[in-house]
């Protein structure tokens, strides 16, 4: 029948690209996995385009020999614009400048010349934020550096639909790409922002399609090479991917708080006029184009900067987190270059109080840390609507016992699946056909842990105090 078989997704982070085949109920039957190589300059720090195309290409003919491959998405991490000329095989990627990574400093002066052309907060639906973030302005510094290059290029595709372009050799734009804080769409007004008509960059910007439409087969050249015969549709943003995997189930009115590198809160039907973009929040989009509140701090940068060096799969010792909480040790924010919801606190990361002992200690003080960060977030968004926590910090389940004993008596559930992001993204293969809902459960309770009121009270008064 149309659409049988399997689903390959490719999922692009930052630090990491998965490749994995999916059954038409989104679950993972074989994931691949290599980092996302990182090279220095020139022009810039940028990612290589090339050596995932090889490991993409031969990743899919690899996986396309063990499993029925009927259809391509991919999703992608929102702050990485390529610039593509004519043809996607030439120079083996099909682009015209290398791809920026996103914590690259950018050239002095540089963001103060863009601030004034990003216009107001629903034109970029987040704050300007660190390095070189934001596609609009990673397109600015490419067209200030090397406008020879520049002027040759043809579109400017978001990560998942740079792949699908690839594949097919179809442009499209797609709403939740850009509605990640790239600064190119205004996803309230569903327009483009002001920047794209000052800076002559319309011609850059292809047709618009849903994350969901089937935009052909692949290739008849890639298919030469191995990669199945597949239909590849457009893509989506790899958060919300994650987001409509909850929805795809029929499960609506929550607030998803995702972890890893960024935690990530979304949450639907919101009053936009809520969102602060000054306390770290942002106006994404969902896979129909929809506006999605949000709020986002780097959790895993912030815990790394706090535990140290720790051993693979190590949990909260729960007696080392009472002696912390019983001293008054606290992580304040914010180590990274990232302010999170305390403007202002970039880079004046502390601790207060006796400093941890041991990796133990360091480690059950970086997990209450990111507790109380993913906390700030949520609250951010809608505090007594039921909350859901997945992503890697559940490898520790004290951490969702602990944001779930930071909120009495409020709903908090965990989902454990790991592969939210494939599964939303494999769900867009088959828009009319509802998900099996995920196996939500409660966090399990720690073992002897205090009472957190009055610690989380005198974080959050030390914290906003960091912000002055």
């Amino acid at each position: 029948m149309a659409g049988a078989g399997s689903i390959a997704v490719l999922d692009v982070g930052k630090s990491n690209v998965k490749l994995s085949a999916c059954d038409i109920d989104g679950h993972v039957v074989e994931t691949l996995s290599v980092p996302n190589p990182v090279l220095p300059g020139p022009p810039w720090r940028h990612h290589d385009l090339k050596a995932l195309n090889a490991w993409v290409l031969a990743g899919l003919a690899a996986l396309g020999s063990r499993h029925p491959l009927a259809h391509f998405v991919a999703s992608g991490h929102g702050s990485g614009g390529v610039l593509v000329g004519e043809d996607p095989d030439a120079g083996g990627d099909g682009a015209v400048l290398p791809m920026v990574d996103y914590e690259q400093p950018l050239p002095d002066g540089m963001a103060e010349r863009y601030a004034p052309l990003a216009g107001d907060f629903l034109d970029r639906g987040s704050a300007v934020m660190m390095a070189a973030t934001h596609t609009a302005r990673q397109m600015f510094w490419a067209e200030e550096a090397c406008p020879a290059e520049f002027a040759r290029a043809r579109w400017c595709l978001g990560i998942p639909q740079y792949w699908a372009w690839r594949l097919t050799g179809v442009a499209v734009s797609e709403a939740t790409i850009l509605g990640a804080q790239s600064h190119l769409w205004n996803v309230a007004r569903g327009r483009w922002s002001p920047i794209v008509a000052a800076r002559g960059w319309g011609r850059l910007m292809p047709p618009f399609a849903l994350a969901s439409d089937d935009l052909g087969e692949v290739r008849d050249a890639l298919v030469a090479r191995g990669v199945p015969r597949m239909r590849v549709h457009a893509g989506v943003h790899d958060s919300s991917a994650n987001f409509h995997r909850y929805r795809a189930a029929g499960m609506e009115g929550l607030c998803v708080l995702s972890t890893g590198t960024w935690i990530v809160g979304l949450a639907d039907r919101m009053d936009l006029s809520r969102l602060d973009e000054a306390r770290g929040m942002t106006c994404n989009a969902d896979v129909a184009g929809a506006p999605v509140g949000g709020a986002l701090t780097m959790g895993g940068r912030e815990y790394a900067a706090v535990a140290g060096d720790q051993a693979e799969g190590g949990r909260v010792d729960p007696a080392a987190l009472a002696r912390l909480v019983a001293r008054g040790t606290m992580a304040l924010p914010s180590f990274g270059t990232n302010d999170g919801q305390f403007p202002g606190t970039a880079g004046k990361g502390r601790i207060v109080g006796p400093p941890p002992e041991g990796a133990a200690e360091r480690h059950a003080l970086a997990v209450l840390y990111v507790a109380l960060l993913t906390l700030e977030c949520g609250n951010r968004l809608d505090p007594e609507r039921p909350w859901v926590l997945d992503g890697s910090f559940l490898r520790d389940p004290a951490f969702a016992a602990l944001v779930a004993a930071l909120r009495p008596g409020r709903e908090t559930r965990v989902n454990a699946e790991g592969y939210g992001i494939a599964a939303g993204a494999a769900a867009l293969c088959h828009p009319d056909r509802a998900m099996p809902a995920p196996d939500l459960t409660e966090p399990l309770p720690l073992p002897g842990l205090p009472d957190l009121t009055e610690y989380a009270a005198r974080w959050r008064g030390l914290a906003k105090e960091a912000m002055g």
